[in-house]
């Protein structure tokens, strides 16, 4: 590491700053393992299925769509308090909710969190990193979905064990706790979100505001106070403010005039392109519908839960190289290696399911391309576009156009959470990953002709190019 970089300290703010990123991918990946139960206690068709998947991701588009617009007005900090706050309420409300009306309202509040730190968490990140650090740090940010992605596969997993156990269900039945976990277990799944949330909503205050922010409002003091604890060097520190106060200077119309400014219009059209294009390459789908999918294959719920939780184990393990080799591989060659594996892999998927059990293959090679799909996934698209979202834009305008990107990302986020059970139904599940790994395309066009590679450079180098 560079010795004028207090690099210690800059990973503690990353990593509570990523902690956002755990309750984002806890609350999105706990879901799959109450599809069916939830199905079942309220009669649910295809449709509805859909909509109790989808219903989250409404209040996460609602979310992405002020959340620029609120960090930028009262601060990256007080932003993720507030989405705190919205993961409590949603937990609880879930775990003790009435009706399926009431879980759906929960379930959005929830959803509004997750588009607020989807937003401000990578921001805050990226804004304090330097520039050779900055892909590791704001990967930090993946690396804790995926870890909240893992820990709600796990806790999915014990919690149905435990609601089988006998024993337990003699003695808890009638019982609030056995209400929670024995009786209606997806309660309890959805309720154990209640501790992570409530931990990110204590240790935000143990993390300053980010020094750009208060640099773009006037107080340059302040900032240098924060940046003298991430830098060595007073002449770093100095450098750094007038770097980002010369940045901000420069943008003197308004924000929404900056936005389509020639050079910063086809940055935030390219981020829209590639944020909502990710979606519609079967990543969601598999995250959110793993284990139906492996029924549909034939494999039991207990069965299914476990596959879902070697799923998310490799994603996260992959996330944990991608967060190594980012800075030194670069943004674009890992799109162009990943997306290519990730189009093999859909395709070995689809054709298993044509042919899988006319010929008695196991449901272990299923389990095997799914993994390598998620290994390709998780080491290109899903490490590289939060890091490509949040330091393509100008400081001025970072916020609104992050909040721009992420919007066009839970649109076509919820597109795949209401449409998959349909698609999966009607154009069946071979059918359905063709169409994933044609969508693929596009997309690897898009980062090899339109994308420049960030690696290494500046902010301020980054906004340089666009406005060139």
């Amino acid at each position: 590491m560079k010795s004028n970089v207090h690099f210690g300290y800059l990973i503690f703010l990353s990593v509570v700053a990523a902690l956002g990123g755990f309750l984002f991918g806890y609350d999105t990946a706990v879901i799959s393992g109450t599809v069916s139960q939830v199905s079942l206690q309220f009669g649910l068709d295809a449709i509805q299925q859909g909509w109790y998947v989808g219903c989250a991701l409404i209040g996460s588009i609602t979310g992405v769509a002020f959340a620029g617009v609120l960090g930028d007005a009262i601060g990256r900090r007080k932003t993720m308090l507030l989405a705190a706050v919205l993961f409590t309420v949603s937990a609880i409300g879930c775990a003790v909710c009435a009706d399926f009306n009431q879980l759906v309202i929960y379930r959005i509040i929830g959803g509004v969190g997750i588009g607020v730190v989807s937003i401000i968490s990578p921001l805050y990140i990226s804004e304090l990193a330097v520039a050779e650090y900055r892909g590791r740090l704001v990967s930090l940010y993946q690396l804790a979905i995926t870890v909240g992605f893992l820990a709600a596969y796990l806790v999915n997993f014990r919690l149905l064990g435990y609601a089988e156990n006998p024993y337990l269900q003699a003695t808890s039945s009638g019982t609030f706790f056995g209400k929670i976990f024995i009786e209606e277990v997806w309660r309890g799944m959805l309720g154990m979100e209640t501790f992570p949330a409530a931990l990110f909503f204590v240790i935000i205050f143990l993390i300053p505001e980010s020094p750009r922010w208060l640099i773009l409002k006037g107080d340059e003091a302040r900032a240098a106070g924060i940046l003298r604890k991430v830098y060595v060097s007073e002449e770093d520190v100095r450098m750094q403010v007038g770097e980002t106060k010369q940045s901000v200077a420069s943008e003197g119309k308004s924000e929404w005039s900056v936005l389509f400014t020639p050079g910063i219009f086809k940055a935030v059209v390219i981020g829209v392109g590639i944020a909502i294009l990710g979606q519609f390459m079967g990543v969601n789908a598999v995250l959110y519908y793993g284990p139906t999918i492996f029924e549909n294959a034939g494999l039991s719920g207990g069965d299914s839960l476990f596959y879902q939780v070697l799923v998310g184990l490799v994603n996260m393990l992959t996330t944990v190289l991608a967060l190594v080799i980012i800075d030194r591989v670069g943004r674009k060659k890992l799109v162009y290696y990943g997306v290519s594996g990730m189009i093999g892999s859909l395709l070995l998927i689809g054709l298993y399911f044509i042919y899988g059990e006319a010929l008695g293959i196991s449901s272990l090679f299923l389990l095997t391309f799914f993994l390598l799909y998620i290994f390709c996934c998780a080491v290109s698209i899903c490490a590289v576009v939060w890091v490509l979202l949040s330091e393509m834009y100008p400081t001025k305008v970072r916020g609104l156009a992050m909040s721009i990107a992420g919007f066009a990302l839970w649109i076509g986020t919820y597109l795949i959470g209401q449409l998959t059970p349909w698609m999966l139904q009607n154009l069946t599940p071979a059918g359905t990953f063709f169409l994933f790994a044609i969508m693929c395309v596009p997309y690897i066009l898009i980062i090899w002709k339109l994308v420049p590679e960030t690696t290494g450079k500046t902010l301020e180098e980054i906004e340089k190019y666009w406005k060139k």
